[in-house]
């Protein structure tokens, strides 16, 4: 059976995480372990709260070197909210800057916008070619969020899905290689993030 490890570093939205991807059908353990995490089919990293308590969290737990060696041997991981966001450099919480992962380039800043934080559904502009997307483009999905991903360059073999909120453009999902990731919450957006789910774990 493919088994899914979801990356047990103190996050809160753990046991959500695991039951969406266990009605996926894959086998699915929440741990810390590193080897477990190593050699999982598929890696979920959640996240809710502040950016810097999830770094800190994470490197507790090795979750750096964990990403980075699954994504350096080709092994699909997908990171959820602020599992999204510690993929990219860093990110700015109330003046203090914290270091990310930096998979990806970019700076998880304060959305732009008049009423936040982006509570509820929004709809998304899948990027071309979206595989975790596919079927699902014009759905709506669950955000819970006040700072995101403003800027984020084109490269070859990434697609980039962007959303909006008060006139504020951020990255609601990407998908590089291995790594996919979103801001929003697949695992509280319905028959629609299930779908996603069912994306994801197709790759594995």
């Amino acid at each position: 059976m493919t088994s899914v490890v979801v990356l047990d570093y103190g996050s809160g939205n753990i046991r959500s995480a695991e039951r969406a991807a266990a009605r996926s059908g894959v086998e699915v353990i929440v741990t810390a372990d590193r080897e477990a995490a190593l050699s999982a089919d598929g890696l979920v990293v959640p996240g809710v709260g502040a950016y810097a308590a999830c770094m800190e969290g994470l490197r507790a737990v090795g979750g750096p070197e964990i990403i980075a060696q699954r994504i350096a041997e080709q092994r699909p991981t997908l990171g959820i909210c602020v599992g999204h966001q510690v993929l990219f450099g860093a990110g700015i919480e109330h003046g203090v800057r914290a270091e990310g992962c930096a998979i990806w380039p970019g700076v998880v800043e304060r959305l732009h916008a008049d009423r936040l934080p982006l509570m509820g559904w929004n709809t998304v502009a899948a990027g071309e070619g979206s595989r975790l997307l596919a079927g699902i483009e014009t759905e709506r999905f669950y955000f819970v969020h006040s700072y995101a991903v403003r800027d984020l360059a084109p490269a070859p073999g990434r697609i980039i899905t962007w959303s909006e909120h008060g006139g504020d453009r951020f990255v609601a999902a990407v998908e590089e290689g291995p790594v996919w990731s979103t801001q929003f919450h697949p695992e509280k957006s319905g028959d629609a993030g299930a779908h996603l789910l069912r994306n994801w774990i197709a790759t594995l």
